[in-house]
């Protein structure tokens, strides 16, 4: 008994130490991290994606029918399917939907809030969502935190 109280001890202080040097990176050095996995992904997998400002990759795998596009007040219709970048775990889907529930654009993350008015209607491709405009190192939806996100996208339709 002598002898594992000092054991006790020591893995406690190791596990108290240990949780007192883990920082939390800053957003900025989280989405240097996320845009890597991104491009190493885009790489090894053979694909070209476009990249905004903010570090969504979108890649438009088919062109939908004409030129508008749906804005962020909008009210979209939706095929998805949802997984994480590294695991490939899917987390969401509804292409086995026949006839899905339209959302309001706005009240979705912020990667889907940039991506989606980027198809016309009925155009499918992916988007790459980094953590930040994910769910980011919080989230509360059962995502894992700082998940960078794929999401095959098919926009069957948009309105106001």
């Amino acid at each position: 008994m002598k002898k594992i109280i000092p054991i006790l001890i020591i893995v406690f202080i190791t596990v108290i130490s240990c949780s007192k040097n883990k920082e939390e990176l800053s957003p900025a050095e989280q989405l240097k991290i996320d845009i890597a996995l991104i491009e190493g992904y885009l790489v090894s997998h053979n694909l070209t994606a476009q990249k905004t400002s903010s570090g969504l990759f979108y890649l438009i795998t088919e062109e939908g029918t004409g030129s508008e596009h749906p804005t962020v007040n909008d009210r979209v219709k939706v095929h998805y399917r949802g997984y994480y970048l590294e695991s490939g775990v899917v987390f969401d889907q509804n292409f086995d939907n026949d006839y899905p529930t339209p959302f309001l654009l706005a009240n979705t993350i912020k990667g889907w809030r940039e991506g989606i008015p980027l198809f016309t209607k009925g155009a499918k491709g992916m988007l790459f969502i980094p953590s930040g405009l994910a769910y980011g190192p919080y989230p509360e939806s059962g995502i894992e935190p700082n998940a960078v996100l794929i999401f095959e996208i098919k926009l069957l339709d948009f309105f106001q």
